[in-house]
Order: C-alpha cells, then sequence, then structure tokens
C-alpha cells in the first residue's frame, strides 16, 4: 500500500469519529463504562471475524503479549481517562485540552526515525487547533479551580492517544490484525471500571440499540483499523492536523440531526482546518 492511500485509509477513521457525538447522544442513557463494554465487544467481535474469514489466526498467536498489553493500555487508558476528565470537568473545557492530541502528535511524530518535522506542520497544527478550539469553546469557557483534577485527566488523555498513535508506528511490522485483539480486552477491562463506579442502564428504544451497534461497528469498531493502518504507513503529520476535522465535522453531523445550530464559529472553524491542514500537506510535500 502506497503512503498516499495508507493516509486516505487514515483519514477513514477521521469521519468514523465525526458520528461518535451523534450516536453517543442516542445512546443515552447508557453510562459511559457500559457504553464502552458494549461497543468495543462488538468492534472486537467484527475483527475477530474478519481474521477468521481471513484466515490469519494464526497471526495473533505469534504476536508479543506486551504488544497486546500497548495496544489494550492505548484503547482502554484513553476512554477511561476522557471519560473520567468529562466527570470532573465542564465538557467544553476538559473536550478541548483532551483534543490537544493532533497536535502532540505531529510534534512527536518529529521524533520518529524517518520523519522530518517542518515549520509548516507546527503552524498548520497550531491553526487547525485555533479552529477546533472555536467549535469546542463556541458556548463559552470557565476555568474553575474545582475542574482541574478533571482538566488534568484530559491532559493525560490527549498524551494517551497521541502517544498510542505515534508509538504504533514503531510497531509498524505489527499486523492490523492485533486491533481485533485490543478491542475485546478494552472490552473485557471495561466491565469491571462499570460494575465499580456506574448503574448498570440499558438503552431504553430501539433507535438506542441501534446507536450502540453503529457506534461498535464504526467510530468504536472500523475506525480503529483504518486508523492504525494509517498511523503506521501512511503521513502521520498530516493525519494529525487533518484529524481537527472531526469536531466539525462532528458539528455539522449534530446540525443535521437536529442537535445543534449553525453558528459563525462553524464558518471560521472550516476554514482555520481547512488551512491548517493544507499548510500541513504543504510541508510534507516539500519535504
Amino acid at each position: 500500500m502506497s503512503r498516499s492511500k495508507a493516509t486516505a485509509t487514515g483519514f477513514i477513521a477521521v469521519l468514523l469519529w465525526a458520528l461518535l457525538a451523534l450516536f453517543t447522544a442516542g445512546s443515552a442513557p447508557v453510562p459511559p463504562f457500559l457504553l464502552n463494554a458494549l461497543t468495543f465487544a462488538i468492534g472486537g467481535a467484527v475483527g475477530v471475524i474478519w481474521v477468521l474469514a481471513r484466515g490469519r489466526m494464526s497471526v495473533l498467536r505469534g504476536i508479543n503479549w506486551k504488544i497486546y498489553a500497548f495496544g489494550t493500555a492505548g484503547l482502554f487508558g484513553y476512554h477511561a481517562l476522557y471519560f473520567s476528565a468529562l466527570r470532573l470537568a465542564p465538557p467544553a473545557e476538559a473536550g478541548l485540552i483532551a483534543y490537544l492530541w493532533p497536535l502532540f502528535i505531529v510534534l512527536f511524530s518529529g521524533l520518529l526515525p524517518g520523519e522530518t518535522l517542518r515549520t509548516g506542520h507546527i503552524i498548520g497544527a497550531l491553526v487547525s487547533f485555533v479552529g477546533a478550539a472555536l467549535i469546542v469553546l463556541r458556548n463559552g469557557a470557565s476555568f474553575e479551580s474545582g475542574a482541574v483534577p478533571g482538566l488534568i485527566l484530559a491532559g493525560f488523555c490527549a498524551l494517551t492517544w497521541s502517544g498510542y498513535s505515534v508509538l504504533s508506528r514503531r510497531l509498524g511490522t505489527t499486523p492490523t490484525e492485533a486491533v481485533a485483539v485490543f478491542c475485546v480486552l478494552t472490552a473485557l477491562l471495561s466491565v469491571p471500571a462499570h460494575l465499580m463506579f456506574e448503574a448498570t442502564i440499558w438503552p431504553d428504544t430501539g433507535f438506542g440499540w441501534l446507536s450502540v451497534l453503529a457506534l461498535g461497528l464504526g467510530p468504536v469498531g472500523l475506525a480503529f483499523y483504518v486508523w492504525d493502518i494509517g498511523v503506521k504507513r501512511g503521513d502521520i503529520q498530516v493525519l494529525g492536523v487533518a484529524s481537527y476535522a472531526a469536531p466539525l465535522l462532528s458539528t455539522l453531523v449534530l446540525i443535521g440531526a437536529g442537535f445543534a445550530q449553525a453558528s459563525w464559529q462553524l464558518v471560521a472553524a472550516a476554514a482555520l482546518i481547512t488551512i491548517g491542514a493544507g499548510t500541513a500537506a504543504l510541508a510534507s510535500r516539500r519535504a
């Protein structure tokens, strides 16, 4: 697979993550860790079926347990930190800090062998971050002292996902089929977390169950498989900057579904994210 095709494949994950907010809202009132267990179980099951259909089960048996531990820590750790941050801090502020991960991917990628971090990558990431901030903070912000623990967790959340994404590139020889095991183990770890911290509440409508299924198939399923291909074989710096399109696309989807209203921030954010992504892509082309 060529570098450009792998980058395009990785961007499918960004498109799928744009549906995360819509389906998460539709899955209410299911608590976070139970939702995590259900959706990752679906995503893992789809992956296992894919592996079996290709006759690649023997590949999974040959993967070192440390890689399974790394992948599971990345998926489960990110979501555990994200959900905890949103419980302890206002969603807008916590979400903004958590969404520093694309910028961190761009910066950390400069440490990878064979990668060149150029000024255009950094400028593009910062410009796109400003665009994402316009969306996340469109209803205002108020950083209160009581929210500090949640904001700190949001920071670790951003570091966890960016670290997982960048280090995955160092595991380029590890087949993407391993992601199926990451998802299954993440689902299993989510069960005790749910039992310890949450009350069990199932979807109360047919649309709620469909939303859970859609999450497991898309944003919490296929997205992780194509993202793995993108960060291992594609242009990780362009992917990092392009990831800022997710909150923009997510907001547009919510507007289309009647969950949100259009505003001037969307137009400005679209322009900034586009300019930022274009700047980073140009920098990669020159490199």
